[in-house]
């Protein structure tokens, strides 16, 4: 099954592109090859680009403490697993916690450090990190994969309250959603949202369908249409009926 995810707004889209990003770096950090390493510095410096926004972090700490009292709520219902619930109400209150101790901008270490903001500006350039250009950085990685392990490692430190609550934020959102079963006939679906607002939509479908979805929305109204893709990859449209899952998710 694949899943896709369509974000209702830019916040949504900025938090979806960050944790894409995380995971990139994550996979690349615990690789061993110089070049692989070269990868996971240069998303930090994309991460940079889309976590530049001066209001994230205050998003992000509204955001957690409207979940808390949300959450808060549910401890009188009967129905909830007490356990449960309080772990959750802990690990936001850790990440929130974590976040708002953090200081100044978002990366600063980072920008602060004039030897990986050249590294940065160079990355910029195609193929402008090469040995020539930048000897100190080929001496660095000339390092055991180990030592440029813990390197990223202490530059990345300093995110990381970021990243915990961005998974936590996003993680209650896609449970905020229940999936449902539907048919798109003629490989195309509309719903019509009423003016109920949204933040995302979780779209699964079976692989081998080779269905591909193209998504539009509003707050007034939700179109999907499904292409499939020939030799060249160009897409066409799908012809015929499409089952899969939709699910809306909204705080």
């Amino acid at each position: 099954m694949i899943v896709y995810e369509y974000p209702f707004n830019e916040r949504i889209r900025t938090l979806l592109r960050l944790e894409d990003l995380h995971e990139k770096f994550v996979f690349f950090l615990h690789q061993e090859s110089p070049l692989q390493h070269h990868v996971a510095l240069s998303t930090i410096f994309e991460m940079l680009e889309v976590a530049g926004r001066a209001d994230l972090k205050s998003d992000l700490l509204q955001e957690l403490e409207r979940q808390k009292q949300i959450l808060l709520a549910y401890q009188s219902n009967p129905n909830v697993e007490a356990e449960m619930l309080n772990a959750i109400l802990s690990e936001v209150d850790r990440a929130s916690a974590a976040l708002a101790a953090s200081q100044g901008r978002t990366g600063q270490n980072i920008r602060e450090n004039e030897w990986l903001m050249s590294i940065r500006g160079r990355t910029i350039i195609p193929g402008g990190a090469c040995e020539f250009d930048l000897p100190s950085y080929y001496a660095w990685q000339k390092r055991t994969a180990e030592q440029r392990f813990i390197d990223i490692s202490n530059w990345f430190a300093p995110l990381v309250p970021l990243f915990d609550a961005v998974g936590i934020v996003m993680r209650l959102l896609r449970e905020s959603g229940q999936p449902v079963k539907i048919n798109a006939e003629g490989g195309s679906y509309q719903q019509m949202l009423q003016g109920k607002i949204y933040q995302m939509l979780r779209l699964v479908i079976d692989e081998e369908m080779g269905a591909i979805p193209e998504i539009s929305a509003n707050k007034y109204m939700l179109w999907v249409r499904f292409t499939s893709q020939d030799g060249d990859m160009k897409p066409k449209p799908f012809e015929g009926e499409v089952p899969f899952e939709l699910a809306l998710c909204g705080f």
